[in-house]
């Protein structure tokens, strides 16, 4: 069984490693790919962005499976297209993946089927925003309606600035583009949690529960990034509380997709605020997070591959996962300014050894080969992740693995983890 996984990050390196693991498998290929994929899968040169390029590709190598692993395909239809070249893919459709690429849409969904989510407005012209930003108290998020990499939310302290910010998304000089709708929100107070379930259009099956830093300085300071690491224990979620979100949130997501016409097959990312008022949904993404697969896919025993295709036959009913108990962390490592501009190309020392911590492993995010040496080619460089039998044992692995790493400019987070230690303490 040939495999094709379409992207570039630590998220395809994790999807590469899992599914190089699977006995069915006999060849992996990522495109692009990274310095770092290129340990285990062929990659190939394709342009993410260019939908036919990426449809050749596809015809040329002829997988038994594709996975797509970024929001941008999915968003320009690569599913659609090649699902009606008859080559079996992973993912949800152009249509289903607005959950994504729409934050209005997302929102106006969530309400047309009572899915608990932050009050909201949605504007299309910079002239509704000083009324609509009226309705809301400080602080005031504010939100980019199309896909912005992880940069497109911005949490303002007062009303001004929530002004401010939204004109600024609007004339295009906070993300260099225009946005066409600006999505207004209230600011919920809680814990984050990253939900992930793979979904056949009807069932919803849960992964591993983790929780995400998205921002660039420890004790979660700072602007936004697409995210500096990230960990997953057992006892993040109790039960009783998974299923809640499971019957309230997931399953009345993929059951009010079907309703419209539009069926969700692939990964349904709730990333949920665990307010006072209970879990509410901030944001759906519609694919694997970045860096959550890398701790997630570290802690999965069953076959990647056979519970991916369990979706694509709408057979994820008679399919179980299976899960390593304890808890997993990734630890990512940046290039200095990011997520502001950063320089690239410095070599990268250290790899082999941080490989050889027990229990540890090193994922690839913007790195590329020169030669013989493995060179920075991104913001977000490296995710070292580690398994543990529990979350100190893992953080300290990944913290131990990453000692191990130099490159020029190297920044990580030394906080990772710190609220459910802080529980426990």
């Amino acid at each position: 069984m040939k495999v094709l996984i379409l992207g570039a990050g630590g998220r395809e390196h994790a999807l590469a490693w899992a599914a190089k693991r699977s006995e069915r498998v006999t060849e992996v290929v990522c495109a692009p790919g990274n310095g770092g994929i290129a340990q285990v899968a062929r990659c190939v040169p394709v342009d993410l962005k260019n939908v036919d390029e990426m449809v050749r590709l596809a015809e040329a190598e002829h997988p038994e499976l594709t996975i797509v692993g970024p929001e941008l395909p999915l968003s320009l239809g690569i599913v659609d297209a090649l699902q009606v070249r008859g080559i079996r893919v992973f993912g949800p459709t152009q249509a289903a993946a607005r959950l994504e690429s729409s934050k209005a849409f997302a929102k106006q969904f969530m309400k047309r089927h009572k899915i608990p989510t932050a009050n909201y407005a949605v504007c299309t012209h910079a002239a509704e925003l000083e009324g609509a930003i009226g309705y809301f108290h400080a602080p005031i998020v504010v939100k980019a309606d199309g896909l912005a990499a992880g940069k497109g939310v911005i949490i303002c302290e007062s009303r001004a600035t929530a002004l401010e910010a939204a004109h600024g998304l609007f004339n295009g000089t906070l993300l260099g583009e225009s946005a066409e709708q600006v999505v207004i929100e209230e600011f919920l107070q809680g814990e984050e949690i990253s939900f992930l379930c793979l979904s056949d259009g009807t069932h919803v099956a849960p992964l591993a529960p983790a929780q995400d830093h998205k921002r660039i300085g420890e004790g979660d300071t700072g602007p936004n990034t697409g995210g500096m690491g990230v960990y997953s224990t057992d006892e993040m979620l109790e039960p009783h509380m998974t299923e809640w979100i499971l019957r309230h949130i997931a399953e009345p997501t993929v059951r009010g997709m079907a309703e419209e016409g539009t069926p969700f097959v692939g990964v349904l990312y709730c990333g949920l605020m665990m307010t006072p008022r209970g879990p509410e949904v901030l944001e759906y993404n519609a694919r694997f997070g970045d860096p959550e697969t890398q701790a997630i896919l570290l802690r999965l025993e069953s076959d990647l591959t056979d519970v991916l295709e369990a979706c694509i036959d709408g057979k994820l009913a008679n399919t179980a996962m299976r899960w390593t108990r304890g808890a997993a962390a990734c630890v990512v490592a940046s290039s200095a300014g990011y997520p502001g501009g950063y320089k690239t190309g410095f070599p990268i020392t250290g790899l082999a050894r941080a490989a050889q911590v027990p229990g540890a492993q090193v994922f690839h995010s913007g790195t590329a080969r020169v030669g013989s040496q493995i060179v920075t080619s991104g913001g977000r460089v490296l995710g070292v992740t580690a398994l543990g039998d529990s979350l100190p044992e893992a953080l300290g692995r990944a913290y131990q693995a990453m000692a191990e790493i130099q490159f020029e400019g190297m920044y990580y987070r030394r906080d990772i983890g710190h609220r459910a230690l802080e529980k426990k303490a």
